[in-house]
Protein backbone atom coordinates (compact mmCIF):
# COMPACT_ATOMS: atom_id res chain seq x y z
CA UNK A 1 0.00 0.00 0.00
CA UNK A 2 1.35 3.42 -0.92
CA UNK A 3 1.44 5.93 1.93
CA UNK A 4 -0.47 9.07 1.08
CA UNK A 5 -0.87 12.44 2.79
CA UNK A 6 -3.68 14.87 3.42
CA UNK A 7 -3.51 18.63 4.03
CA UNK A 8 -3.79 17.92 7.77
CA UNK A 9 -1.31 15.03 7.70
CA UNK A 10 1.68 15.74 5.47
CA UNK A 11 3.53 12.74 4.08
CA UNK A 12 7.02 11.81 5.26
CA UNK A 13 8.79 13.74 2.48
CA UNK A 14 6.84 16.94 3.13
CA UNK A 15 7.25 16.55 6.89
CA UNK A 16 11.01 16.24 6.46
CA UNK A 17 11.08 19.35 4.24
CA UNK A 18 9.07 21.26 6.84
CA UNK A 19 11.41 20.17 9.62
CA UNK A 20 14.48 21.22 7.63
CA UNK A 21 12.85 24.55 6.79
CA UNK A 22 11.94 25.20 10.44
CA UNK A 23 15.47 24.36 11.59
CA UNK A 24 16.97 26.64 8.95
CA UNK A 25 14.66 29.52 9.87
CA UNK A 26 15.47 29.04 13.55
CA UNK A 27 19.19 29.43 12.81
CA UNK A 28 18.55 32.51 10.69
CA UNK A 29 16.39 34.05 13.42
CA UNK A 30 19.07 33.43 16.04
CA UNK A 31 21.69 35.07 13.83
CA UNK A 32 19.39 38.02 13.09
CA UNK A 33 18.52 38.48 16.76
CA UNK A 34 22.21 38.51 17.64
CA UNK A 35 22.97 41.02 14.88
CA UNK A 36 20.11 43.32 15.95
CA UNK A 37 21.21 43.17 19.58
CA UNK A 38 24.71 44.27 18.59
CA UNK A 39 23.45 47.31 16.64
CA UNK A 40 22.12 49.83 19.12
CA UNK A 41 23.73 53.07 17.92
CA UNK A 42 21.70 55.94 16.49
CA UNK A 43 23.11 58.77 14.40
CA UNK A 44 22.12 61.20 11.72
CA UNK A 45 22.75 59.68 8.31
CA UNK A 46 23.96 61.08 5.02
CA UNK A 47 21.90 59.22 2.42
CA UNK A 48 22.56 59.36 -1.33
CA UNK A 49 20.15 58.18 -4.02
CA UNK A 50 21.74 58.10 -7.47
CA UNK A 51 21.73 56.12 -10.71
CA UNK A 52 19.91 56.23 -14.03
CA UNK A 53 16.76 54.50 -12.82
CA UNK A 54 13.50 56.08 -11.69
CA UNK A 55 12.77 56.37 -7.98
CA UNK A 56 15.47 58.54 -6.41
CA UNK A 57 13.23 61.42 -5.39
CA UNK A 58 10.32 59.04 -4.81
CA UNK A 59 12.34 57.08 -2.24
CA UNK A 60 13.44 60.29 -0.52
CA UNK A 61 9.87 61.56 -0.26
CA UNK A 62 8.82 58.22 1.16
CA UNK A 63 11.20 58.89 4.05
CA UNK A 64 9.65 62.32 4.45
CA UNK A 65 6.28 60.59 4.95
CA UNK A 66 7.83 58.39 7.60
CA UNK A 67 9.30 61.39 9.39
CA UNK A 68 5.90 63.08 9.38
CA UNK A 69 4.39 59.95 10.88
CA UNK A 70 6.93 60.15 13.71
CA UNK A 71 6.23 63.82 14.37
CA UNK A 72 9.59 65.00 12.99
CA UNK A 73 10.36 68.16 11.03
CA UNK A 74 11.66 67.94 7.45
CA UNK A 75 12.81 70.47 4.89
CA UNK A 76 12.69 69.50 1.22
CA UNK A 77 14.64 71.78 -1.10
CA UNK A 78 14.38 71.00 -4.82
CA UNK A 79 17.23 72.23 -7.02
CA UNK A 80 15.73 71.47 -10.44
CA UNK A 81 12.03 70.86 -10.01
CA UNK A 82 9.82 73.85 -9.57
CA UNK A 83 8.32 74.63 -12.95
CA UNK A 84 5.68 71.91 -12.49
CA UNK A 85 2.94 71.54 -9.90
CA UNK A 86 3.42 68.17 -8.20
CA UNK A 87 1.17 65.94 -6.16
CA UNK A 88 3.71 65.66 -3.35
CA UNK A 89 3.70 69.42 -2.76
CA UNK A 90 -0.06 69.37 -2.29
CA UNK A 91 0.29 66.56 0.26
CA UNK A 92 3.15 68.08 2.24
CA UNK A 93 1.57 71.54 2.26
CA UNK A 94 -1.10 69.94 4.46
CA UNK A 95 1.56 69.55 7.20
CA UNK A 96 3.00 73.09 7.46
CA UNK A 97 4.23 72.58 11.02
CA UNK A 98 6.32 69.57 10.04
CA UNK A 99 7.26 69.88 6.37
CA UNK A 100 8.79 72.73 4.43
CA UNK A 101 8.51 71.86 0.74
CA UNK A 102 10.35 74.34 -1.47
CA UNK A 103 10.68 73.71 -5.21
CA UNK A 104 13.39 76.30 -5.95
CA UNK A 105 14.44 75.15 -9.42
CA UNK A 106 13.32 76.50 -12.75
CA UNK A 107 13.48 73.31 -14.77
CA UNK A 108 16.26 71.32 -16.37
CA UNK A 109 19.32 73.06 -17.76
CA UNK A 110 18.31 72.23 -21.33
CA UNK A 111 15.02 74.02 -20.69
CA UNK A 112 16.44 77.17 -19.13
CA UNK A 113 19.43 77.47 -21.49
CA UNK A 114 20.87 80.15 -19.21
CA UNK A 115 23.96 78.96 -17.35
CA UNK A 116 24.42 82.13 -15.31
CA UNK A 117 20.81 82.00 -14.17
CA UNK A 118 21.08 78.27 -13.38
CA UNK A 119 24.13 78.92 -11.21
CA UNK A 120 22.36 81.72 -9.35
CA UNK A 121 19.29 79.55 -8.72
CA UNK A 122 21.50 76.65 -7.57
CA UNK A 123 23.32 78.95 -5.16
CA UNK A 124 20.04 80.24 -3.71
CA UNK A 125 18.76 76.68 -3.19
CA UNK A 126 22.06 75.57 -1.66
CA UNK A 127 22.07 78.46 0.81
CA UNK A 128 18.60 77.36 1.92
CA UNK A 129 19.81 73.75 2.28
CA UNK A 130 22.94 74.79 4.13
CA UNK A 131 20.99 76.87 6.66
CA UNK A 132 18.66 73.96 7.39
CA UNK A 133 21.41 71.35 7.52
CA UNK A 134 23.21 73.36 10.19
CA UNK A 135 19.99 74.19 12.10
CA UNK A 136 19.31 71.51 14.75
CA UNK A 137 15.58 72.28 14.67
CA UNK A 138 15.24 70.32 11.42
CA UNK A 139 15.40 66.52 11.76
CA UNK A 140 15.88 65.80 8.05
CA UNK A 141 16.86 67.85 5.01
CA UNK A 142 16.27 66.54 1.49
CA UNK A 143 18.51 68.12 -1.15
CA UNK A 144 16.61 66.95 -4.20
CA UNK A 145 18.64 66.82 -7.45
CA UNK A 146 21.70 68.34 -5.79
CA UNK A 147 23.79 65.82 -7.72
CA UNK A 148 22.71 67.41 -11.00
CA UNK A 149 24.00 70.85 -10.10
CA UNK A 150 27.21 69.32 -8.80
CA UNK A 151 27.65 67.47 -12.08
CA UNK A 152 27.43 70.76 -14.00
CA UNK A 153 29.81 72.48 -11.54
CA UNK A 154 27.17 75.00 -10.54
CA UNK A 155 28.33 74.60 -6.92
CA UNK A 156 31.80 73.82 -5.52
CA UNK A 157 31.85 70.18 -4.42
CA UNK A 158 34.33 70.91 -1.62
CA UNK A 159 31.94 73.46 -0.10
CA UNK A 160 29.05 70.99 -0.16
CA UNK A 161 31.14 68.24 1.45
CA UNK A 162 32.36 70.61 4.15
CA UNK A 163 28.81 71.50 5.14
CA UNK A 164 27.74 67.84 5.14
CA UNK A 165 30.64 66.94 7.40
CA UNK A 166 29.59 69.71 9.80
CA UNK A 167 25.94 68.68 10.10
CA UNK A 168 24.60 68.12 13.64
CA UNK A 169 25.08 64.59 14.93
CA UNK A 170 21.40 63.66 14.81
CA UNK A 171 20.58 65.27 11.45
CA UNK A 172 19.59 63.14 8.47
CA UNK A 173 20.45 64.56 5.04
CA UNK A 174 19.23 62.98 1.81
CA UNK A 175 20.84 63.88 -1.53
CA UNK A 176 19.29 62.75 -4.80
CA UNK A 177 20.12 62.90 -8.50
CA UNK A 178 22.08 61.08 -11.15
CA UNK A 179 25.86 61.00 -11.29
CA UNK A 180 26.62 61.45 -7.61
CA UNK A 181 30.29 62.43 -7.28
CA UNK A 182 32.51 59.66 -5.90
CA UNK A 183 33.59 61.87 -2.98
CA UNK A 184 29.95 62.27 -1.92
CA UNK A 185 29.34 58.53 -2.11
CA UNK A 186 32.48 57.96 -0.05
CA UNK A 187 31.22 60.35 2.64
CA UNK A 188 27.70 58.86 2.70
CA UNK A 189 26.47 56.43 5.34
CA UNK A 190 23.97 54.94 2.88
CA UNK A 191 24.25 55.12 -0.90
CA UNK A 192 21.84 53.47 -3.32
CA UNK A 193 22.08 53.28 -7.10
CA UNK A 194 18.77 53.03 -8.94
CA UNK A 195 19.37 50.90 -12.04
CA UNK A 196 17.25 51.42 -15.13
CA UNK A 197 15.79 48.17 -16.47
CA UNK A 198 12.73 49.49 -18.31
CA UNK A 199 11.00 52.86 -18.57
CA UNK A 200 7.70 53.64 -20.32
CA UNK A 201 9.08 56.94 -21.66
CA UNK A 202 11.21 54.93 -24.09
CA UNK A 203 8.02 53.39 -25.46
CA UNK A 204 6.41 56.77 -26.07
CA UNK A 205 4.56 57.14 -22.75
CA UNK A 206 4.69 60.65 -21.31
CA UNK A 207 5.18 61.57 -17.65
CA UNK A 208 1.92 61.04 -15.81
CA UNK A 209 0.29 62.54 -12.74
CA UNK A 210 0.69 60.34 -9.69
CA UNK A 211 3.61 58.44 -11.20
CA UNK A 212 6.20 61.05 -12.16
CA UNK A 213 4.76 64.17 -10.52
Amino acid sequence: MTETSTPDQPGPDEAELNARHNAKMAKIKAARDKMMAERQDEKGLLIVHTGSGKGKTTAALGMVCRMVGHGRRVSVIQFVKGALQTGEKVVFDAFPEQVEFRPMGEGFTWDTQDRARDIAVAREAWEACKARILDPDWDMVVCDELNIVLRYDYLPLDEVLEVLRAKPEGKHVVVTGRNAPPALIELADLATEMTLLKHPFRSGVKAQAGVEF
